[in-house]
């Protein structure tokens, strides 16, 4: 008990320390100009956003579910948190929800440990102004530090109670795969009789749909499938870049989607930009979209590619501002499925990327807080955005050195503060654990940091 006591007292003593720079991170992974406002970008095409023309998939309980689902995952942030730690900003919250519901959405993704510990709260609070039996809310059982049968029992109801609903129409386990794989999956889920608990919840009603979502090996994943258990739904990470090509801990999507439609088990969709990188390409390969496609963004290629497979349920979209979800409702207002021909052009794109030495983050801060103070994430993703927009000199004797290493050294101070920046990593490793991705934090953090003085110095 006190050692729980201690946890929560570190995560709100965090919470006071990362307000500011959080809001920041997750501008920089939208794109925000200077001020802070989304940079006007291609992803608002020109119309008006259709309000009944949203593409549906039926699920096999009968749900009719938008194939656009709400990621609660990335809310708006205030630019410093309330007294009690809260950092979300309800107002923009409140207005993106009843745009989305107006629009079609009615697949609400959320968990216990996003946007701090505060996005159920948040989507608890939009969600309960408009008529319960419409909407499809979703949330997780995300027990990775504590998995005794009384702590994750106690997690279940807190859901209940911080989204304001006395059911829940899908549950999932949440992350599996992780850690030590099965053994981890056992402890957090059989051996404290936890999985039982959940299938008596569902027997009751008060979980309609049970699943899980899955970042981990292939043998963890079959494991899942071969288990005397009748999984309503599985979320994986899907997308064009990791359908052949996934990196680190992850299985090619190809596979994992193949397994489940096999089994005629549905399917929900997240990352399908791959952590916003898929709407942040170079200038090469956004180029390359933008001619076969002018008229459409960049990321709307990437949702017709999750929305294409017959057997997805639903694709999840953080989406922090409104032309994000403007963008992404006139893609599935209605789906226009994608050809063999551009399926194929896509998986070449996907090839070409490979060219390109971008970090696998998604900045799903599941590293965080660094014992050390360190904002791994904005580390990560500023180091990618420069990849992407050509601003990672690899020589004095490039064109563009002196423009590329100002561009450089200039963002990185502006968006990740000085104490907070990869040199004062120590290397402990306590945040590789817990990366879906499997990224190796500390060898990354030494090779930005090592980057950055030879930057300063001009060594290169």
């Amino acid at each position: 008990m006190d050692e729980n006591k201690n946890r929560e007292m570190n995560r709100r003593d965090f919470l006071k320390i990362v307000g500011v720079s959080a809001a920041a991170s997750t501008a920089a992974l939208y794109g925000c100009s200077s001020d802070g406002k989304p940079a006007s970008s291609e992803a608002a095409a020109l119309g008006e956003v259709p309000t009944d023309k949203m593409t549906y998939r039926t699920s096999p309980t009968g749900d009719k579910v938008s194939l656009l689902g709400y990621g609660c995952m990335r809310w708006p942030l205030k630019p410093a948190p309330d007294a009690d730690g809260n950092v979300i900003d309800q107002d923009a919250v409140n207005e993106l929800v009843d745009y989305a519901i107006a629009h079609g959405v009615n697949y609400f993704d959320t968990s216990p440990v996003y946007c701090q510990g505060f996005s159920e709260r948040a989507t608890g609070v939009a969600l309960k102004r408009h008529p319960r039996e419409k909407l499809l809310i979703a949330t997780k059982m995300s027990n990775f530090q504590n998995y005794t049968r009384e702590n994750s029992i106690k997690m279940y109801h807190q859901s209940l109670k911080e989204l304001q609903t006395d059911y829940l129409d899908y549950y999932l386990l949440h992350s599996i795969g992780g850690g030590e794989g099965i053994k981890t999956f056992h402890d957090r889920y059989i051996d404290n009789g936890v999985l039982d608990f959940l299938l008596e919840e569902r027997e009751a009603g008060r979980i309609r749909n049970l699943g899980w979502s899955f970042h981990g090996y292939t043998d963890v994943f079959d494991y899942l499938l071969s288990l005397d258990v009748k999984w309503d739904f599985v979320q994986i990470q899907m997308n064009y870049a990791d359908w052949r090509h996934a990196s680190g801990r992850n299985v090619n999507a190809e596979y994992l989607y193949a397994e489940l439609e096999k089994r005629n088990i549905p399917v929900v969709i997240m990352e399908p930009l791959l952590g916003g990188r898929l709407s942040k390409l170079n200038d090469h390969l956004v180029a390359r979209l933008k001619q076969r496609r002018p008229e459409n963004s960049v990321a709307s290629w990437a949702f017709r590619f999750a929305g294409s497979y017959p057997d997805v349920l639903c694709v999840l979209s953080g989406m922090t501002y409104m032309e994000h979800l403007q963008d992404n409702l006139r893609t599935y207002s209605p789906l226009e499925p994608l050809t063999d021909e551009e399926k194929d052009f896509l998986e070449e794109t996907a090839q070409l990327m490979l060219k390109f030495p971008t970090i696998p983050c998604n900045d799903c801060k599941y590293c965080m807080p660094c014992p050390y103070g360190l904002d791994i994430p904005a580390i990560l993703v500023h180091y990618n955005k420069c990849v992407n927009e050509g601003n990672v000199p690899k020589s004095s004797q490039d064109k563009n050195y002196s423009e590329a290493r100002r561009a450089f050294l200039v963002g990185y101070d502006r968006s990740v503060p000085k104490l907070r920046q990869a040199s004062h990593c120590t290397g402990c490793g306590q945040c590789n654990p817990h990366c879906p991705q499997s990224i190796d934090i500390p060898k990354q953090l030494v090779r930005i940091d090592e980057y950055v003085e030879q930057l300063k110095q001009g060594t290169l």
